[in-house]
């Protein structure tokens, strides 16, 4: 399997992990809001379980929408484009890991080779920027030398 190939299925399973994601918080929304409907209407102004109901709904929107923002993210990330630095979009292997610069999605398997999709803002990311194939940086007390960028 050829580098282009590699990133492209990453890619793909990041994108169905994260549309997989935004699908389970919207059935929870949806039985959320059935719940509170088959409730009926509230039994006084302080109704605990349907106030808990509806602030259910709100927290798994909220959380929709941030994984609908993730899912834009990845949507933006090229792949015919050439990458000779560590940067966003980036599949960069070391020594230690292999990692997809996309969102902080964890490991991913994918032809017996684990991968960490990571988010441009952890730390590691940041201590990796910019780098280029055979630099080596130390973090948490690891040397990672990258031996690949694609």
């Amino acid at each position: 399997m050829n580098k282009l190939e590699i990133k492209e299925q990453l890619l793909a399973k990041c994108i169905e992990q994260q549309m997989q994601s935004i699908e389970d918080l919207q059935k929870e929304m949806d039985e959320a809001q059935r719940m509170s409907n088959e409730y009926g209407q509230p039994k006084d102004r302080y109704d605990a379980f349907r106030t808990k109901l509806l602030r259910q709904k709100d927290m798994y929107a909220q959380q929709q929408a941030k994984a609908i923002l993730v899912l834009n993210t990845l949507k933006k990330i090229p792949l015919k484009e050439e990458l000779n630095k560590v940067e966003f979009g980036a599949v960069v292997i070391t020594n230690k890991q292999n990692l997809f610069i996309s969102a902080g999605l964890g490991k991913i398997e994918l032809k017996g080779k684990i991968y960490f999709a990571i988010s441009p803002q952890v730390p590691i990311f940041n201590a990796l920027a910019n780098k280029t194939i055979g630099e080596e940086i130390v973090f948490n007390s690891n040397k990672f030398i990258i031996s690949d960028i694609f």
